[in-house]
């Protein structure tokens, strides 16, 4: 599996004080990690079948980004959530069941009624989200915020993803990219993450 490693450009100070474009990896030492994940983890899944999560590999980076805020007030402002929500009339239900994980995404547009939208992800208790969807989706709180001109206003889809992901190295080549296009696409000025 041949692996290339992705950065993010971030604007960051250097020691001399001036702000410079940095390059950053989004996971550090991926090959490591990798072979830590394929050897422990994944190797007892396939042999047992069973989930081990004693030998799991959590990825940790030693860098942070940094850099300069932005005015929520001037800017759109994207909703990604791990809850694997999704529009059953019209998209593919996420794969719950894959013990490798499904690294797909689907967009829902901002404006949808909780009514028509469904939850996959098999992961955490929906009891929660049952009662009220925007403990992981909240929609109608960012449009209130846009309302109250504190955020300058939400990008017109959120993006939902199936928040069970073991394999980080697929999470930077797949989801990451995937994600960055539809950032830039809608031109969003920052992001909202509500984890599953």
């Amino acid at each position: 599996m041949g692996i290339q490693q992705k950065y993010m450009v971030i604007k960051g100070k250097h020691a001399n004080g001036t702000l410079q474009n940095i390059d950053m990896e989004i996971l550090e030492n991926p090959m490591d990690w990798f072979k830590k994940f394929q050897d422990g983890w994944m190797a007892h899944l396939e042999r047992t079948g069973e989930f081990n999560w004693s030998q799991y590999a959590r990825p940790r980076n030693l860098l942070a980004p940094s850099g300069p805020g932005i005015t929520l007030s001037e800017s759109r402002i994207l909703l990604i959530s791990s809850a694997g929500s999704y529009l059953p009339a019209t998209q593919n239900q996420f794969k719950e069941n894959d013990p490798t994980g499904d690294y797909s995404l689907r967009l829902i547009p901002s404006n949808t009624g909780f009514e028509d939208i469904a939850f996959a992800h098999t992961h955490y208790d929906h009891q929660y989200i049952n009662a009220d969807p925007q403990v992981l989706l909240p929609l109608r709180h960012l449009e209130s915020l846009a309302a109250q001109g504190f955020i300058g206003e939400v990008a017109p889809f959120m993006i939902s993803y199936n928040g069970y992901q073991p394999n980080v190295l697929r999470v930077v080549k797949e989801l990451i990219p995937d994600i960055l296009d539809i950032a830039k696409q809608y031109q969003v000025r920052g992001a909202l993450l509500v984890p599953a």
